[in-house]
């Protein structure tokens, strides 16, 4: 999820193209010939799908297997109009509450917002973190497993960047280019990472934060364990950890999974702009990654060790005396434990180096190897699975089975079929694909400090930003969210945007389980105006669910595709769409119609549900984007003339009961 913040000094936290591989485009791919749709088998054209002539290309899609219809409408609400009110919203018959903004205390000494933003660092530390990403809600008895109380539990939450104008009461201080007040810096460090926080439903159905013991700030300099293949190796020695195997921190979470045994995960994704290196020739594990120059923050400027650490510039004789590694330390999926704010937080190698943007996994079974997905957002770059050497058994296993197993990923085929391509130094394909490049790793920790590389030798297909994955439960269709990509250069008949400024979803099935290493897949939705768009029905978008930028995306238990935007810039300020917003689509009948529209300046994003469906977390990130100390250009959500605050919006109906 990234977004053009004027408020941030050294640059936005887009992370600049750095994929530099001849390897085709899924532009290209779509260019080049049929595809089937996933629906029964029925063999339909690309080319049909975005708009030329194929009878019967206009119905909805009816996959196999499907559950009978309902005799109502599985989408029974009226869709509303988009807008640019500074405020949440959502159909009649429905109503929003704000929760938990930025900086409500949860831990420590309950430190009180300050309206003048003038919280100390440690204050932070014990407050809710800067704007609100990706969000789960654990059943407070979902210790090993499901859970299933609807009105106590864990919310946690990623906090993805600051915004210095907001966070500060007059921005960040910066002398002759470098910041010199470590207290700025060290908040900003605490406003980053995850926020666990207790909270109950009382008999009026109003939430509530709890006075709890299991509340947690997990911040970027919470210290982390490191394990799996990458666990030891040399690239991950520091001045912190001589031994490889600890670092501190987790930056710029984004998206985010839970795991079958409770636990939480969260994906680190633009985190190599937080890092900055003067080396003349930058080593590929940084170079690939676009670590260079100065960091996103400045964080490097400052003196002392907590600080230096984002300086990777070799300084000493060897690794074990600089941080020349440190940016190797990030990049992963780090694993919490909610239920215990003693325990210390995972990165687990095995899952990929890269910009996770979310991780969602396939439908687990006992008996059945573990599997998992993750795009890595960032222009032309890739989607993975991991598929766990080991089987699941009844919650049992925990981490291991994210120590130990397969990456791959994927390439699309233009007749609509696709392979899963493994980064295994064992494989002999891989290995073959690796000589055919004239590149060498020296075990599989080195594969998986160097993913995005890996993956350019053996030839994936680059993708228009790959961001959260989600997997419909009624028929284990795997779909994924493609944002955007200014980037393109390439069009024709079968994709005619160059580039591609709205973004579309594309789904796929795997062939013969979720360990196969095939796979067929669609389009299916082609976001953006009137003019130029296709929905899930094979009509054009129109005026209930017209949107660019699709982002987030979560199915209910119902089958229902819930679907976030983060448009910005001029999509956002101008033109058909007004504020970003949430839509609904049901893959059995195509139709789609928008839900909520958020605040001035906001990306919607994050999305939880009670187990009885009857509250619905939403989060709303960088209201008033752009704004100054001096200038707000959203008041959300306390109104009047308050200071814009990321945060949780709960979502209920009037009556009390499901929401759909």
């Amino acid at each position: 999820m990234k977004s053009d913040n004027d408020g941030i000094l050294f640059g936005n936290g887009d992370e600049l193209p750095s994929n530099h591989s001849g390897n085709p485009h899924l532009d290209d791919v779509i260019a080049l010939g049929r595809r089937r749709f996933l629906s029964g088998g029925a063999a339909l054209g690309a080319l049909a799908f975005l708009g030329c002539s194929v009878p019967g290309i206009a119905s909805a899609a009816k996959p196999a297997n499907r559950p009978p219809f309902k005799t109502r409408t599985r989408l029974p609400f009226d869709a509303i109009a988009g807008n640019r009110a500074d405020v949440i919203t959502v159909p009649a018959g429905f109503n929003s509450l704000s929760f938990i903004p930025w900086g409500t205390p949860i831990t420590g000494r309950y430190p009180e917002f300050r309206e003048d933003a003038g919280n100390t660092a440690r204050d932070q530390a014990e407050q809710v973190g800067m704007h609100h990403d990706g969000m789960h809600f654990f059943p407070i008895d979902a210790q090993r497993g499901a859970g299933k109380s609807s009105n106590h539990g864990l919310l946690v939450l990623n906090h993805e960047y600051v915004d210095q104008a907001m966070l500060h009461p007059r921005g960040a201080t910066v002398v002759a280019g470098r910041r010199v007040n470590a207290e700025e810096v060290r908040k900003e460090i605490n406003a980053h990472g995850v926020s666990v926080v207790e909270v109950r439903r009382d008999n009026r159905g109003q939430w509530n934060v709890q006075p709890s013991m299991r509340n947690r700030r997990v911040t970027g300099a919470t210290p982390m364990r490191i394990e799996g293949p990458a666990r030891g190796h040399d690239l991950m020695k520091t001045r912190y950890s001589p031994s490889g195997t600890t670092t501190r921190g987790t930056l710029n979470n984004c998206a985010n999974g839970f795991t079958p045994w409770g636990t939480y995960l969260t994906c680190e994704e633009n985190w190599a702009g937080y890092f900055a290196t003067n080396e003349t020739q930058t080593p590929r594990h940084l170079s690939r990654y676009g670590v260079r120059g100065t960091g996103r923050y400045g964080w490097e400027t400052v003196a002392g060790d907590e600080f230096e650490r984002f300086d990777a510039t070799p300084k000493g004789a060897s690794a074990v005396n600089d941080y020349r590694n440190e940016p190797n330390t990030f990049g992963w999926i780090v694993e919490i434990d909610p239920f215990n704010p003693d325990s210390t937080p995972i990165k687990h190698t095995a899952l990929g180096r890269f910009a996770h943007e979310g991780i969602v996994f396939a439908p687990v079974k006992p008996g059945r190897q573990l599997v998992c997905y993750s795009g890595d957002d960032a222009q032309n770059e890739y989607i993975y699975k991991y598929v766990s050497r080991d089987k699941y058994h009844n919650q049992a296993g925990g981490g291991r089975l994210l120590g130990e197993g397969t990456l791959y990923v994927a390439r699309f085929n233009a007749d609509g079929s696709g392979d899963w391509l493994a980064l295994d130094i064992n494989d002999p394909q891989f290995r073959d694909a690796c000589a055919a490049a004239g590149v060498s790793f020296a075990n599989q920790g080195e594969v998986l400090i160097n993913t995005r590389l890996a993956a350019d030798i053996v030839g994936a297909t680059r993708m228009d930003r790959p961001e959260w994955g989600a997997v419909n439960p009624d028929n284990g269709d795997v779909y994924f969210t493609l944002t955007n990509n200014s980037g393109r250069t390439s069009s024709d008949a079968a994709n005619p945007r160059s580039p591609n400024p709205y973004g579309h979803i594309v789904r796929w099935k795997e062939s013969g389980g979720y360990n196969a290493t095939r796979f067929n897949w669609d389009i299916y939705l082609l976001a953006g105006p009137q003019a130029d768009s296709r929905g899930a029905n094979g009509q054009p978008l129109d005026a209930s669910n017209i949107c660019a930028s699709p982002d987030g995306l979560w199915f209910d238990a119902e089958g229902r595709l819930w679907i976030q935007t983060d448009m910005s810039g001029s999509q956002l300020n101008a033109g058909p769409f007004g504020n970003n917003q949430m839509l609904v689509s049901d893959p059995r009948t195509g139709e789609t119609k928008r839900f909520l529209v958020g605040p001035r300046g906001c990306e919607v994003t994050g999305i939880t549900a009670t187990p009885d469906f009857r509250t619905l977390f939403v989060n709303i990130q960088h209201p008033g984007e752009g704004s100054t100390p001096d200038s707000y250009t959203s008041n959300w959500p306390r109104g009047g003339n308050s200071r814009p605050r990321s945060a949780t919006v709960i979502i209920t109906r009037d009556d009390g009961q499901a929401l759909l």
